[in-house]
């Protein structure tokens, strides 16, 4: 038997025999491509941070892909990867429900994001949204991700623009720190002099319009040249031509064999046809809501167009009191041209206060303080509900081998069980109101029967 090395230190005498070696060993975690009924090994908390999973590691039943458009309770991905050897459903669409534990968890799942559909039937070509991956970017109106830029359509005619309307589609657009690209459509109804007007107009605003016509397909270069590899989506109010727009830049379009989505057009998907497109209405002169739902539309060359309802007030809930400012380009110019001089305060929201270098002789000021009135208010009634601190909707949970899971933290006390004495208890107070009622109702006949006497 060799000796230890005289550095080595001795081992202390265990006082009992190994009975240890008997017991169970911990469980550890198998590999992922061994167990078909795990779900995926990147945790819900941290997915949301991550890329997805290289195609090697995905199960049979798993694949990756693009959420494409959702309506009620389902969602159609686009298959972009697969296990080994079911690369041939790459581009084919599946029709998703969500995981009930994201839904607990309060995770979205937004057109445009990355997801891992689990337990797929590649046959009738359903699945369930498991996961969702890294977003790039975010839009809350309407609610979108990983978008590129933003395309905000009016029309010059049928509806006209409203400059109180435009200035919060700009000021939304302006917050979510997306490049985009104002557009005037409809150009075909008013004269040059009415396009000068409003050239002239948004370019003291500090902005440079586009001006074409769907109707004539004139204009539609400049636009294309934008959008091409892009995933881009179309905001503005009803009414003024967003899916006429993308039909038309849709159109004759030479989709070659090795693109993705040439797939979708063999199976006549009618995720891949035109968009829906209603008349503008005679007694208002506004649009109507023809289209009711969220979709990307794949165009050839790479890149998506993004339809979306109409809506004629965004919400503005991402906007501060402190951020509105920010949105403005007319405060930007301000500010820049007294540079290196700034406003006295810090906190300054350019409300004519001493210091402030922000004058008020500029036309969208009405817009900006009756908006700032409107975002205080939102901000006090917030903070009266929910105050300056908010627990979070996930608890993590520690388990085996010290890996972290996520649970939805649920309301307190609403979702307890009522113990049994309270339940016995409930039910022996309700007797003895029963019987109190008729104890009432006895005195009572007791009394009519004596009066009659």
């Amino acid at each position: 038997m060799p000796l230890l090395p005289s550095t080595a230190v001795a081992l202390p005498r265990l006082r009992f025999p190994l009975p240890l070696l008997h017991r169970r060993p911990i469980p550890l975690p198998l590999p992922l491509r061994h167990h078909h009924s795990s779900p995926h090994p990147r945790l819900l908390p941290l997915a949301a941070s991550l890329p997805p999973p290289p195609p090697e590691e995905l199960l049979h039943t798993q694949a990756t892909g693009l959420v494409a458009a959702s309506q009620a309770n389902f969602m159609r991905v686009i298959v972009d990867a697969a296990a080994p050897g079911l690369d041939h459903h790459r581009g084919s669409d599946l029709l998703c429900v969500v995981r009930a534990l994201l839904k607990k968890i309060r995770r979205r799942v937004l057109v445009g994001d990355r997801v891992l559909v689990g337990a797929v039937d590649w046959t009738d070509r359903r699945g369930m949204i498991e996961d969702v991956f890294e977003r790039r970017s975010e839009v809350a109106d309407p609610p979108v991700a990983n978008v590129d830029r933003l395309v905000v359509l009016f029309s010059l005619d049928q509806p006209k623009p409203e400059p109180a309307t435009l200035t919060r589609f700009l000021v939304e657009a302006e917050s979510t720190g997306i490049p985009f690209v104002l557009v005037f459509n409809k150009v075909e109804l008013v004269g040059e002099q009415t396009i000068a007007y409003w050239r002239d107009r948004l370019k003291s605003w500090g902005y440079d319009p586009l001006f074409l016509s769907v109707d004539k397909k004139s204009g539609f270069t400049a636009l294309e040249e934008m959008l091409e590899g892009q995933t881009t989506v179309v905001v503005g109010p009803s009414g003024v031509g967003k899916s006429s727009l993308i039909n038309a830049l849709r159109g004759n379009q030479d989709i070659s064999e090795e693109d993705p989505i040439h797939k979708l057009v063999e199976q006549n998907s009618k995720w891949f046809g035109e968009q829906r497109v209603g008349t503008v209405s005679k007694k208002s002169g506004k649009g109507k809501h023809t289209t009711r739902h969220v979709s990307l539309l794949p165009i050839a060359g790479g890149g998506f167009l993004a339809d979306t309802p109409g809506f004629n007030q965004p919400s503005l809930m991402k906007v501060t009191k402190k951020s509105l400012a920010e949105t403005f380009p007319e405060i930007r110019k301000a500010l820049k041209e007294n540079e290196p001089t700034k406003c006295l305060f810090n906190d300054c929201v350019h409300l004519g206060e001493h210091g402030c270098v922000v004058k008020g002789e500029w036309e969208r000021y009405p817009y900006y303080l009756q908006m700032l009135d409107e975002i205080k208010i939102r901000e006090e009634i917030q903070l009266r509900t929910f105050g300056t601190k908010r627990e979070g909707d996930v608890r993590y949970k520690t388990g085996v081998m010290g890996l972290k899971q996520a649970e939805p933290r649920l309301e307190l006390k609403k979702h307890r069980r009522v113990s049994r004495k309270k339940i016995n208890q409930s039910i022996i107070d309700e007797i003895e109101d029963d019987i109190d009622d008729l104890d009432d109702d006895y005195q009572f006949d007791v009394k009519q029967r004596t009066r009659k006497r």
